[in-house]
């Protein structure tokens, strides 16, 4: 496994200085959130954008994450909207900027890029959601193939898909083998989804990213390590029984105002325990 750090955690450095930030903390991914100042779509430069990004994290020997979850990118107004539960009309907008986002983990050889469903909107039935979620996924999933970049897909709380379970539902909905599983610590704990590292064995075949951070039962609200109520050791031995070597990026969006703390705290709590030796 390969510790990683959310830009979303560090809203108030310069993206170099960010970057810098993480690598010099010893962590080796990148979780990169496009976002206003992180390669946005609608930026003037964004191809000069993108291979300067390139250049940065190819200097501090950083791979990436591709996360798509900033709130206010796309609608200024309305937080994740649109959602991939909405008509194709719609969605069209969150279709496209996944495809966008595609492309630059193409061009940066990113590990995956990360998504979720969005709410299901008040006037919709599950089925509706579900049918509507699966027809938006298509061409997703279609491009995701051209580029040979798997999606790693995100159960979050209040979200249509918000459980593991739910994830599981929509495999069977949707086979391709694109759809992967960005599974979140965090959200595990607080859908009440325990023992968690029974789950993660269970999912162990699916998953491409790994969220991490403490939480509170019932309560979304991430928490740095220690302030939560997650007991952290079983949760990495199971990652490591399932043999996952990919990317587990801590994700402490609401801590930017204390980015340099809490980036070297997290990485004092956890590299200790990724870096140790299986005992289960």
């Amino acid at each position: 496994m390969k510790l990683g750090y959310n830009t979303n955690g560090l809203a108030h450095h310069l993206p170099e200085e960010a970057i810098a930030l993480v690598a010099e903390t010893g962590f080796q991914i990148l979780g990169l959130t496009i976002d206003h100042h992180w390669l946005s779509p609608r930026s003037l430069t964004a191809s000069a954008d993108l291979l300067r990004m390139g250049e940065l994290l190819r200097q501090a020997g950083l791979s990436t994450v591709i996360e798509t979850g900033a709130r206010f990118l796309l609608d200024p107004r309305r937080k994740h909207w649109p959602p991939l539960t909405a008509s194709r009309e719609v969605a069209a907008s969150r279709v496209g900027f996944i495809g966008y986002a595609l492309h630059v983990a193409a061009e940066l050889q990113s590990h995956c890029v990360s998504i979720w469903s969005g709410a299901a909107l008040d006037d919709s039935t599950p089925q509706q959601s579900l049918d509507n979620l699966a027809r938006n996924l298509q061409p997703v999933l279609e491009t995701a193939d051209q580029l040979g970049i798997d999606i790693g897909f995100e159960p979050e709380p209040g979200m249509f898909v918000e459980t593991l379970g739910g994830f599981e539902r929509l495999r069977q909905w949707i086979g391709h083998p694109r759809l992967r599983l960005t599974l979140d610590i965090g959200h595990l704990f607080c859908m009440g989804e325990v023992p968690i590292a029974d789950h993660i064995l269970r999912a162990g075949d699916w998953i491409v990213n790994v969220h991490i951070e403490d939480m509170r039962a019932g309560v979304h609200d991430h928490l740095m390590f220690g302030e939560g109520q997650i007991h952290f050791p079983p949760v990495i031995e199971a990652l490591k029984e399932t043999g996952f070597a990919g990317p587990v990026c801590v994700e402490l969006s609401r801590h930017s105002h204390d980015a340099a703390r809490a980036v070297q705290q997290s990485w004092d709590f956890l590299a200790p325990l990724i870096h140790s030796q299986t005992s289960r």
